[in-house]
């Protein structure tokens, strides 16, 4: 009753997914969409994860026609909640193979994975 009153449901419609798991999956070939919805400075300056999409969160629900329903989707901020709101907004919407990348960018790097830094795009 607690977590009713207070907002702190249990999710539906999406899922936290470890950095390491989200590794393995796309280094077997899962095809995955990889949205990074921090601003465009942190993701070209912190580094993000090879062939991500930047699509920051203010302009997610504006933008969300764009993102296929069809495929798995992981969400990606610097420590994880942010993409945890989109994760929440996007189910809402009715996306329903949605990850919150669990800690991260931070997350990531701890867990040792690869970074890109490159041009950002749009």
């Amino acid at each position: 009753m607690f977590n009713r009153l207070f907002g702190r449901t249990t999710p539906t419609g999406w899922q936290n997914i470890s950095p390491s798991e989200l590794q393995q999956r796309l280094t077997a070939n899962e095809e995955w969409l990889i949205v990074d919805v921090r601003m465009p400075e942190e993701f070209a300056d912190d580094g993000h994860l090879q062939n991500s999409r930047l699509l920051p969160l203010p302009y997610l629900q504006l933008r969300s026609q764009e993102l296929p329903k069809d495929k798995p989707m992981a969400l990606i901020c610097r420590t994880g909640n942010r993409s945890r709101v989109a994760a929440e907004q996007l189910a809402a919407l009715g996306f329903t193979q949605v990850y919150n990348v669990a800690g991260g960018i931070f997350g990531w790097r701890r867990a040792g994975l690869p970074l890109a830094i490159q041009e950002v795009q749009r």
